[in-house]
């Protein structure tokens, strides 16, 4: 009997690839808008699309045709050189958070571990260390593990880096008890991502911007997950009206290319002169066109009001959902950034979403984590809630069966 493609392809990674990831056992082949087709050509409705990367989508046209054009010109070039394409995306991103300038990286954790260092060189030997908070997550890098504030990610890989620490989400009051002589910045998510789609409050963002002009620090404000447009702003501390120090992104920025970014507010841009910090493909000239493109299709699309405008649409759906499923707890989101808290363990209707064609996450074991691309329509996330909808109620329809049937029994 011949193997499927799936097959073949899975047993390659068991046998050649390092397993730190979990995997779903589903091999994409394509994908378009937020639509992804497996090796078998069975088709399902993307509302995790890449952990937020593919932001506009799947192959979004735009950001495809830049790059193609790229990579026909220039592919990389040094960053002791100049090249357009770099200059301009810093301009652009600049002129839509806050003056400043930007180093451009790989990766939301190569952008937090510049913001650190940077934090270093602000602070210097005596004010070194850096508060965050519990729950948060800020990367993979040992630095950036040891920032955020879950243990479970940091667990066999001591002795950690030290200078960090970690207090309540959304409590000022512990942050300002926190925070001592040798602090020098502030680190924190505007929604927690990993941490079940926390939302900071309006209050509290102030809060920290005015601690940090009191006592000198630096506000660092990680809008890896949250940033261009997924909150409906285009960035999420634009909710609170506050202008952070350093701004961190990735995922989006990218739409399927890898780039992350470190903007860093005119005050303090030019800490980090010459031989301090490098990365030898940040910012190339084919990540910078395909962010460019990304910008370009936010704007012309109107993304960022449309995503305020599907997520107010989507959070009352899931309300809806809450008053018929008992095991629903809480609903969450800001924008397309959206959470269903759960009483039970959510992995097991991750797992029955996936076989009915439905692609969402979990996340701290009972918190479905949905962050449809900003290009979805409403069709196609009304389509997505119902099939939620329907796996929910076929769950509660099983564990009703299994209740009676333990009742005759006893």
């Amino acid at each position: 009997m011949t193997r499927s493609r799936s097959t073949n392809t899975i047993g390659l990674y068991d046998r050649y690839v390092m397993p730190t990831y979990t995997k779903t056992p589903l091999v994409i082949e394509r994908a378009r808008g937020s639509t992804v087709w497996d090796a078998e050509g069975v088709r399902y409705l993307d509302m995790f699309p890449g952990w937020g990367v593919s932001g506009v989508g799947h192959c979004p046209p735009r950001v495809a045709q830049a790059v193609a054009r790229q990579v026909k010109r220039l592919m990389h070039v040094s960053n002791n050189y100049f090249h357009a394409a770099q200059a301009l995306l810093a301009q652009r991103l600049s002129e839509r958070a806050f003056d400043g300038k930007v180093f451009f990286s790989n990766s939301g954790a190569e952008a937090n571990e510049a913001a650190i260092k940077l934090t270093r060189k602000f602070g210097g030997p005596d004010r070194y260390e850096i508060l965050t908070t519990e729950n948060s997550f800020h990367g993979r890098t040992l630095a950036t593990v040891t920032a955020t504030g879950q243990p479970k990610y940091q667990a066999g890989f001591d002795p950690l880096v030290p200078g960090f620490r970690s207090v309540p989400f959304n409590d000022l009051e512990a942050m300002r008890r926190a925070v001592t002589h040798q602090t020098g910045a502030i680190l924190v998510e505007p929604v927690q991502g990993e941490g079940g789609i926390q939302i900071a409050a309006v209050e509290y963002l102030r809060g920290l911007r005015q601690l940090c002009d009191a006592r000198d620090l630096l506000l660092i404000v990680d809008e890896v997950q949250t940033g261009l447009g997924r909150t409906g702003r285009w960035f999420a501390y634009q909710h609170a009206g506050i202008v952070p120090d350093v701004m961190t992104l990735a995922k989006t920025l990218g739409g399927g290319i890898p780039i992350g970014a470190t903007v860093v507010a005119r005050p303090n841009a030019d800490l980090m002169g010459p031989g301090t910090h490098a990365s030898t493909f940040g910012g190339s000239p084919v990540a910078c066109a395909a962010a460019l493109a990304v910008i370009e299709t936010i704007e012309r699309g109107r993304l960022v009001e449309r995503a305020a405008r599907l997520g107010r649409y989507a959070v009352d759906r899931l309300q809806a959902l809450q008053r018929r499923h008992r095991i629903i707890r809480a609903v969450r989101g800001l924008g397309l950034m959206l959470a269903v808290e759960l009483s039970v363990d959510g992995r097991p209707i991750v797992e029955a979403c996936r076989k009915e064609g439905l692609l969402i996450n979990c996340t701290q074991e009972r918190v479905l984590r949905l962050l449809p691309a900003l290009t979805v329509t409403q069709a196609e996330l009304a389509r997505a809630l119902k099939m939620l909808d329907e796996v929910l109620a076929s769950r509660a329809g099983r564990s009703g069966l299994r209740r009676r049937a333990e009742r005759a029994v006893r």
